[in-house]
């Protein structure tokens, strides 16, 4: 269901501190990967969800990304997930960020989706933020129930299923 998946918490990398990732209490904590795209206003385009202007973001390869204050960034996660019928899988920041102004943004990953996660970070505050890739960054919260959906987002060949890398909107 998650590829690489990591059996216990990790908060440690020989000396360094991390942000804990890996299987929680309750959940599984995500890290990001080091791909981002950061929004810009450089070429004044208009947000539109059904014409997605690609030059709103700047193209980011980083263990680390500075996200402009007010602003915002897409990444994905290292993980890459195969949820089974009967799971749907929510996700919440982790407080470390919350706690920085820094929020996580994911739609449910409903049963049977598959694919990197595309996370949004969020910078509520006035000043510039950091995200550390190959960190934690968020939990997901897997809710079972205890018979398969009527139909699902495989079945309904959504648009998102299978993705891979950073996904911007699709119509």
């Amino acid at each position: 269901m998650i590829e690489p998946f990591v059996e216990v918490q990790i908060r440690k990398n020989g000396d360094q501190e991390l942000i804990s990732y890996g299987t929680s209490s309750f959940g599984y904590d995500v890290r990001c990967a080091n791909e981002f795209k950061v929004f810009t206003n450089i070429n004044s385009a208009v947000v539109d969800p059904k014409n997605f202007d690609e030059s709103s973001f700047v193209n980011v390869e980083s263990d680390i990304c500075i996200i402009p204050p007010n602003s915002f960034a897409l990444a994905r996660t290292v993980e890459y997930f195969r949820i089974p019928r009967n799971v749907l899988t929510i996700c919440l920041g982790k407080s470390t960020y919350a706690r920085c102004g820094i929020i996580v943004n994911v739609t449910p990953l409903e049963p049977e989706w598959e694919g990197h996660v595309t996370l949004e970070f969020s910078n509520t505050t006035p000043l510039p933020a950091k995200i550390y890739a190959n960190e934690g960054v968020a939990q997901m919260v897997f809710l079972e129930s205890d018979e398969d959906c009527d139909e699902s987002y495989k079945d309904r060949s959504g648009k998102y299923q299978g993705q891979k890398g950073v996904t911007l909107p699709r119509t």
